[in-house]
């Protein structure tokens, strides 16, 4: 038996039947309904749409015969990608549920899509799904764009905006490159097969150094034709680097998924194609203003500092003139400090200079040379000092050999005396009357016989 709020009448009639309050029965028809009916897709069209400060939706579907109340609640409603409003046909997803206050039935949405939106993204997640699968999304398998392209081919149709902008964007900021044109039409019957016709025509010339693939924005419907399978394959087997540039920043396509690059909008794809060279042109212009500006930075970077201490606090005017005393004081120390800073890096330099002379081979080479010099002339002069030296003892030996030869003797007027084998005779019982004997005087020879 329901229980009866404080405060009320007793539901109870006289005669015991229960009875229920009409929120209980709301409430209960709220669970049945809730409970039993899964959640479901349903299409209409809308009105009485209305959206107030709270951020919940409230609108009516209807068909032809028949109309239900909808709720989208303000966490739900933030995921719906277009505006909804009267008279749209969108496709919903939602559970049966009671308004209790009013007893009214009405849709609790869940999701809410443009009509037809639906199935083309079913398709679209399918044709993702399979092609990962395989992986053409890969980011191993894409290749890097090239440094500095020569020729670059366009795919897109030659008569909408988002040719005149990537032409426009590479002829200002990379007028070096010569810019080919492949047109094809991009929406409609027999666009994809015209945009997948001009990639592999491209992969076979082997004429450009990079291809930008793309159109401008649209619908999804617009964009279809750059989801096909046959333009992804085709991306996948381009041995050109690539760039899909299709539509604006929040679209995305299946070109993009494949491409080597994607780019937000065609004439971000054509700045990515450029800006290789601009930024070489801006380091080349960097390095060139980079040393001379070092100190003017500097200064104004001080003079930005005090600046906005002075403009965040109001000084006196004393304080204000001792701040501009001060800050013409840190200006003069810092030119000092830029100076010293300067001239020690020179003293630095000249005297890595010097230390680097000391160890040139040129200067080991010569001091080699001299010390070479000075050791031979040394060497020279002991040789000399040696010579002298031996000579001299070579002469005082000789004399002592001389004094004690027999030709000194001889010369004094004694004779050696030999016999005719040369031996000498020093007595005479060693000769014998009649034999032949040779004196050796200081000058000359006689032979005499004995008797």
């Amino acid at each position: 038996m329901p229980n009866t709020p404080p405060g009320a009448a007793n539901p109870l009639p006289t005669d015991g039947r229960p009875v229920m309050s009409v929120s209980e029965l709301n409430r209960e028809v709220k669970h049945l309904l809730e409970s039993s009916v899964p959640l479901l897709w349903i299409g209409g069209e809308i009105s009485n749409f209305a959206a107030p400060s709270s951020g919940h939706w409230y609108f009516t579907l209807k068909d032809a015969r028949a109309q239900v109340r909808c709720a989208m609640f303000r966490g739900r409603n933030r995921t719906v990608r277009f505006q909804p409003g009267n008279g749209r046909e969108v496709l919903a997803r939602a559970r049966v549920s009671l308004y209790e206050g009013r007893g009214e039935f009405q849709l609790i949405i869940e999701h809410l899509e443009e009509a037809g939106f639906g199935a083309l993204m079913r398709q679209l997640e399918m044709l993702k799904a399979k092609l990962q699968s395989e992986g053409l999304f890969d980011q191993e398998r894409k290749k890097p764009l090239p440094y500095l392209p020569a020729t670059i081919g366009i795919v897109t149709s030659p008569t909408g905006a988002a040719v005149r902008d990537m032409i426009q964007v590479l002829g200002r900021r990379y007028p070096a490159a010569k810019i080919e044109l492949i047109p094809v039409a991009v929406q409609g019957q027999g666009a994809a097969q015209q945009i997948a016709d001009a990639i592999h025509l491209a992969g076979r010339l082997q004429r450009h150094d990079l291809l930008i693939v793309g159109r401008g924005g649209g619908s999804l419907e617009d964009l279809w034709s750059f989801n096909e399978e046959i333009v992804a394959r085709a991306l996948a087997a381009c041995p050109i680097p690539t760039i899909s540039a299709v539509g604006h920043e929040t679209d995305t396509t299946i070109a993009d998924l494949v491409a080597d690059v994607r780019a937000p909008t065609p004439s971000a794809a054509a700045e990515i194609a450029s800006a290789n060279a601009a930024a070489l042109n801006e380091e080349i212009e960097s390095a060139r203003w980079r040393l001379s500006r070092a100190m003017d930075l500097q200064l104004r970077h001080q003079r930005q500092q005090v600046q906005l201490v002075s403009n965040r606090i109001r000084h006196p005017r004393e304080q204000l003139q001792n701040r501009a005393q001060r800050l013409d004081h840190l200006e003069l120390r810092l030119q000092s400090a830029v100076r010293n800073h300067t001239q020690n890096n020179a003293q630095r330099l000249t005297q890595l200079e010097r230390a680097l002379a000391q160890v040139h081979p040129r200067h080991r080479l010569e001091q080699g040379n001299t010390q070479l010099s000075h050791e031979t002339r040394r060497l020279h002069k002991s040789v000399q000092t040696l010579l002298r030296h031996k000579r001299e003892q070579v002469s005082h030996v000789g004399q002592l050999l001389h004094s004690v030869s027999p030709l000194a003797v001889l010369d004094r007027g004694y004779a050696i005396v030999q016999d005719d084998r040369k031996q000498i005779i020093r007595r005479a019982q060693d000769v014998k009357p009649g034999q032949k004997i040779h004196a050796r005087l200081n000058e000359g020879e006689i032979t005499a016989v004995v008797e």
